[in-house]
């Protein structure tokens, strides 16, 4: 127990920011370009984000928000993250930065792109001021905002979503690139039907497969058991590219079941209930209202050792993510879009 007390303390101090309050309008404020924007052929090259208009706010998190914006001149919709810090925010804005130049390094149709990156106020002494990502923008919303409205879904939708997700990661760990953040609300739709991975606010690229990965980055409920208790699950050095496969594992479970599955309904996932069921409970008995298909890939998801969890390649050519169980990208455009 005094072990549990420990772990939800560090969890404790890694507590996201408040959300900001929303400025007024954008163009009150001069923004000024720092990073290199990273543009594709089709799109603007964004220096000002006086070049943009405000439609709406999508939504707040992780010390930021989310808004819905326009680009003036072309028309074209993006989402817009602006990151706040102040005096005290040294890390987070060093995090945000790694972020910056993840984004910049990844070019794949599974991976939310990124336009453009836009300092204003840093300096090299202070760290007061805003970190603006020009995004694309997603219209079909996000994994949990579909969850949230339609509660379960059916299987072959969760097959297509899975298989579209893991092409995600197989290119990440091909680039060394460990997400850390695999969850419905990273896992974003668009109305082209595909599925693209998001939010690489804890991403990191390492050297190797086992190299040490920071436990306590992510949210708690996706992550794996060697992430939890690296002493007990973690030893001989895990393997951080396993962390995301356990977090994909937990988001095709909670689609199938419509909830979040590792513990009982109205239960929430908090620090020491989720390290209680997960390091010390038994094995994670398969819903059976799911396929024999399903629970086998959940199974080779979940396992609690991170040696015998199936990689991203192996999950790739699972029966359950097979081509013709999967629900076509129609047939998703039309379920997400049009239910």
């Amino acid at each position: 127990m005094t072990l549990v007390r420990e772990r939800r303390h560090q969890q404790a101090l890694r507590l996201s920011l408040p959300p900001p309050t929303p400025s007024p309008d954008f163009r009150q404020r001069t923004y000024l370009p720092a990073l290199s924007p990273a543009t594709s052929p089709d799109s603007p090259c964004i220096e000002n984000l006086s070049e943009l208009e405000k439609m709406a706010v999508l939504g707040h998190g992780n010390g930021g928000t989310v808004y819905k914006v326009c680009h003036k001149k072309t028309s074209s919709v993006y989402a817009l993250k602006i990151l706040r810090f102040n005096h005290d925010a040294t890390a987070v804005r060093q995090q945000a930065a790694r972020e910056a130049e993840i984004l910049k390094l990844v070019d794949s149709p599974y991976i939310i792109r990124c336009h453009g990156v836009l300092d204003y106020g840093m300096t090299d002494t202070d760290n007061v001021g805003d970190l603006c990502f020009v995004m694309e923008y997603m219209e079909g919303g996000s994994l949990h905002d579909l969850l949230r409205a339609r509660q379960r879904l059916p299987e072959q939708v969760i097959s297509g979503v899975a298989r579209r997700v893991l092409h995600g990661l197989a290119y990440l760990h091909g680039m060394h690139i460990v997400h850390r953040d695999i969850k419905p609300s990273n896992l974003l739709i668009n109305g082209k039907g595909e599925v693209k991975i998001a939010d690489f606010g804890v991403s990191d690229v390492v050297a190797g497969a086992c190299e040490a990965c920071d436990s306590y980055k992510g949210t708690c409920a996706y992550m794996s058991p060697e992430r939890f208790d690296p002493e007990r699950w973690g030893s001989d050095g895990s393997d951080g590219f396993a962390g995301d496969v356990w977090s994909l594992g937990v988001v095709v479970l909670q689609c199938h079941m419509g909830r979040f599955p590792l513990i009982g309904p109205g239960q929430k996932p908090d620090w020491a209930t989720l390290m209680c069921v997960m390091c010390f409970g038994e094995r994670l008995e398969m819903p059976e209202t799911a396929s024999p298909e399903l629970q086998s890939f959940i199974g080779r998801c979940l396992e609690k050792d991170w040696r015998k969890r199936a990689t991203v390649a192996e999950l790739l050519d699972h029966p359950f993510v097979d081509i013709s169980c999967c629900c076509s990208t129609q047939e998703l455009v039309d379920y997400v879009l049009h239910g």
